[in-house]
């Protein structure tokens, strides 16, 4: 870890517009810390040469004077958002090199403001996954590990790559998306701060697609300034996604340190769940202390319908991927193995090309929307979806934001639930719920447990009130104090 890679987006951006170094030796440090950090399989496709003209061209436009806000920044970009000339798998064996002709919304907002982009971040295949062990290309390995042990633990998913990176200075931040707490548990698992805006805030288009209608992008990385800062660039409305949002995008990162005297912080009691750790339950009760301290006011709200998220979520999202995961055929691009006839090559592409996981998810789904159950199912999980946003909509007449733990444990080894389906879903169950409802959220690293492991607290906020969750993630942040690192083991 060098000097330059362990610098905050900020300080990055700072010593680039002061000229302390240039984007090509920013670049290369992180560079160079990926090409040493291969036990840790974060990055799955490497880029090292477009990465450095990416940033000799950043360079030429400062010295020119025209820089933009990321200017010569190196961010690592999650497998999941289609790079144009670049292999894009989705962590899946289907997409094998499979390499777009266009770019994605989001990362064309990036290349805009002038980020380099040093490669493609491991993920769980399609997103589907809480521990990144369905990639196709293994594992992510968490930089934590607990005190005195040497395990391999999980960096959460789906966005692990994304949190891995992060935390062990692979890059200044990263992209990442959300469609049940795939940035926010990532987030709170390796010490990192990860944002899941407003449904609607950042496009779509060019993200390879899990469930359309929970789907979001979002920032990760080492400050909630930092995530703020990348956040503006990444979103905006496009017309090319029928559910962006046309909405001005402010200027995020002033909401960072604002006072949040008088706020009103709502606590859901029914996300006291039964056997959760007394370790998260005292790092809650830390929150809001430290929010109180802060001048907020603490109320306790119900959100009545929480029971009912991870059915409704694990029925939708999976209808949702079964229609998305049709197109992928062997027909137009990735993987193709051949059969004896059309029906035969599907089968055999299929086959070959899915992994256990995202098979489990496309039969669950196809099943729920089959003849005879899908009123039974599907209609059903929609209108407890609308009961859940009612909830919010009803909790925000009390209160301005939640406060609740990101995740039900720390981060645990690779293996220890891959072969219990349920227990794994269990990871989402403080997450799904801001989807179902599009909300935005948030997990600021806030502590670490008894095996020396970080631990997050998740913020939820308000439809495009963004910029009160950076506020309170501030002060969060700031009262938490959080400075541990990883030690370098890899």
């Amino acid at each position: 870890m060098s000097a330059l890679t362990g610098l905050t987006l900020k300080a990055a951006l700072d010593g680039l517009a002061d000229k302390s170094f240039s984007s090509e030796e920013i670049t290369r440090e992180h560079l160079s810390a990926i090409a040493a950090s291969s036990a840790l399989n974060a990055y799955v496709v490497h880029a090292p040469e477009k990465a450095i003209e990416m940033a000799k061209a950043s360079d030429a436009r400062r010295a020119k004077g025209d820089a933009g806000p990321l200017d010569g920044a190196p961010l690592g970009i999650k497998d999941l958002f289609c790079t144009e000339g670049v292999e894009s798998t989705a962590g899946s064996m289907i997409l094998r090199g499979f390499k777009p002709a266009y770019e994605s919304t989001v990362t064309a907002n990036l290349w805009r403001d002038g980020a380099v982009m040093l490669g493609k971040l491991n993920m769980d295949e399609f997103a589907m996954g809480s521990s990144n062990e369905t990639s196709a290309w293994g594992p992510v390995v968490n930089p934590w590990r607990s005190n005195g042990g040497n395990a391999d633990l999980t960096p959460g998913g789906s966005s692990g790559g994304s949190a891995a990176a992060v935390a062990a200075e692979l890059c200044l931040a990263a992209t990442a998306t959300d469609t049940g707490g795939s940035i926010r548990q990532p987030a709170a698992f390796t010490g990192t701060v990860g944002v899941k805006p407003t449904y609607g805030r950042c496009s779509r288009w060019g993200i390879v697609a899990f469930a359309s209608s929970l789907d979001q992008a979002g920032p990760m990385a080492r400050t909630v300034e930092d995530t703020a800062i990348l956040l503006r660039s990444m979103a905006g409305h496009d017309a090319k996604d029928s559910t962006s949002i046309n909405a001005e995008v402010p200027d995020f990162a002033s909401f960072c340190g604002k006072s949040v005297k008088g706020l009103r912080i709502g606590i859901p009691k029914e996300y006291r769940v039964d056997g959760m750790p007394p370790e998260i339950d005292r790092l809650w009760e830390q929150g809001i202390a430290w929010l109180k301290d802060a001048g907020c006011e603490i109320v306790e709200v119900s959100l009545p319908h929480t029971k009912y998220a991870l059915p409704a979520y694990y029925i939708i999202a999976p209808a949702e991927a079964s229609s998305n995961l049709a197109r992928y055929d062997g027909m137009r691009f990735g993987l193709r193995v051949e059969g004896a006839n059309l029906t035969e090559t599907y089968e055999n592409t299929r086959a070959q090309g899915f992994g256990a996981e995202v098979k489990r998810r496309i039969l669950i789904g196809t099943y729920v929307l089959s003849a005879g159950y899908y009123d039974a199912y599907y209609i059903k999980a929609l209108k407890v979806r609308r009961r859940i946003a009612d909830d919010f909509d009803q909790a925000w007449q009390t209160c301005d934001a939640l406060l609740t733990p990101t995740a039900p444990s720390a981060a645990f080894a690779l293996g220890s639930k891959s072969d219990d389906p349920l227990a794994m879903y269990l990871n989402d169950i403080f997450t799904v719920t801001v989807n179902l409802a599009g909300l935005p959220g948030m997990s600021v690293p806030a502590g670490l447990d008894a095996q020396g492991l970080p631990l997050g607290l998740q913020l939820i906020g308000r439809n495009l009130d963004e910029g009160t969750l950076f506020s309170l993630g501030s002060a969060l942040e700031k009262a938490a104090d959080f400075r541990a690192k990883p030690a370098k083991w890899w």
